[in-house]
């Protein structure tokens, strides 16, 4: 193996692989943290679950719809010859020469997880978790696999167009932001004796927020330092632009925070800028000098606070910002990656070479950008939209929990009996209230009957 292959840049992307593992984890402690208390554990457990159905996914057929080789001629997904995992562990990849197929099957495997565990966040605290897993087999395999297909499979249309995205811009970060921004459409706002439009809930954990934040851009370091596809100086460059992009990311919320919140800082608001500078430099990271990762961390970071308020003009409960960090975030990296890219960067490995940005003077750049942003947002956003309505129809498939249940908390009506603390803590608080909610709920329906008769 180690004469066939090149040893280091298989341990690079292997070791980078595992770093992307951490990343679900942190997003489960995230989401967990910004959730309210009655519906934290769930949100953990989320996350694991979210690393069982995607890889089994991934094993099943993900990576076969992903990154089969062979040219199908349609340019749209891929085909069928890598269905449980055949022909990966010792063929070379095509998309890293120097590495065995199985190496990139996994890394890319992680990729799908954390794209799955960001998208879910569009129905955090409303969703029953069971249909909720059928819904990450299915939209895996229906939105993120062509996805990804066309733009970093060779044979995908997006990347014979030109368009550039070295980490996920478009199927990590658009792809999950805007599904996420369908999902939240789809189940409809949160519900509660003060809920506003779109309701604003106390976070029940900012030390979770911290963790999973630290968690998250730790394992960033292996998410675009590992799509180099090698040990090599570039995966290096991508790496300093990634820590760049996230410091700039997070200086630049929490100054725009400390004005909004009359002269006091935030930690959620250096967390937030972080993670959107993190997003921002995802597609460009690559291909980018270190100076230009200044200004996408500074653009994404004030581009995703502004683009918070979308959700309230639209009225959707987009509760955790999945839209505004990583849909707005990733457009704004991929547009800014046709600016930046230079040349010169990608050369850094060896093999790559590309006719660059508008530093080079390719300004058609731009045009393949937007094509495949777009296209990337809106099939999406269209696709996540008709899953959802379609399961809607199918009684133990709805995902929408019901109105007492929601109160009460996924914690205590969705998990076992691992909390009975919260379930005396939630009905003593909620008792009275949910008791005369279901009072009026039963006159209602017996009204309704009535009337028919």
């Amino acid at each position: 193996m180690s004469t066939e292959y090149h040893l280091p840049d298989l341990v690079w992307v292997a070791t980078s692989g595992a770093l992307v593992w951490l990343m679900v984890p942190g997003i489960a402690f995230l989401y967990s943290g910004l959730s309210r208390k009655n519906h934290a554990i769930s949100a953990l457990w989320t996350g694991m679950m979210t690393l069982g159905v995607s890889f089994f996914q991934w094993w099943l057929w993900g990576y076969s719809l992903s990154f089969s080789a062979r040219d199908n001629g349609q340019h749209f997904i891929g085909g069928m010859e890598h269905v449980v995992a055949q022909d990966v562990w010792t063929a070379r990849s095509a998309s890293t020469p120097t590495v065995p197929d199985v190496v990139c099957y996994f890394y890319q495997g992680m990729f799908a997880c954390v794209t799955s565990a960001l998208m879910i966040g569009g129905g955090n605290e409303r969703v029953r978790l069971g249909p909720l897993a059928v819904f990450l087999f299915l939209w895996q395999t229906i939105v993120y696999c062509p996805i990804a297909y066309w733009t970093w499979n060779p044979n995908g249309w997006a990347a014979r167009l030109g368009s550039l995205d070295f980490a996920g811009g478009g199927p990590v970060h658009m792809c999950s932001g805007s599904s996420a921004m369908a999902f939240a459409l789809v189940v409809g706002r949160r519900k509660g004796p003060a809920c506003d439009l779109v309701p604003a809930f106390r976070p029940s954990s900012v030390a979770y927020i911290i963790m999973g934040t630290i968690m998250l851009w730790f394992g960033w370091l292996g998410f675009n330092g590992g799509s180099a596809g090698g040990a090599n100086i570039r995966g290096i460059a991508a790496m300093v632009n990634t820590n760049l992009a996230a410091s700039c990311g997070g200086l630049t919320w929490m100054v725009v925070d400390y004005f909004r919140h009359n002269g006091k800082w935030t930690a959620i608001g250096i967390c937030s800028g972080a993670i959107v500078g993190l997003v921002g430099v995802t597609p460009a990271a690559g291909f980018v000098p270190a100076w230009s990762a200044v200004v996408i961390g500074i653009v994404a970071g004030v581009a995703a606070n502004l683009g918070i308020g979308i959700k309230g003009i639209v009225c959707i409960d987009d509760g955790l910002d999945v839209f505004a960090l990583h849909g707005i975030g990733g457009f704004t990296g991929s547009v800014m990656t046709a600016f930046f890219a230079s040349d010169w960067v990608t050369k850094l490995d060896g093999v790559t070479e590309i006719p660059g940005g508008w530093v080079n003077g390719h300004y058609v750049q731009l045009g393949y950008q937007l094509a495949s942003a777009c296209a990337t947002l809106g099939w999406s956003f269209a696709i996540t939209y008709l899953i959802l309505i379609t399961m809607d129809y199918i009684p133990f498939l709805r995902l929408r929990m019901t109105y007492v249940d929601e109160q009460l908390g996924s914690d205590v009506t969705q998990l076992s009996n691992e909390c009975p603390e919260k379930w005396e803590d939630l009905t003593r608080y909620l008792g009275p209230w949910l008791e005369a909610a279901e009072r009026e709920r039963t006159e209602r329906l017996a009204q309704e009957a009535m009337e028919r008769v």
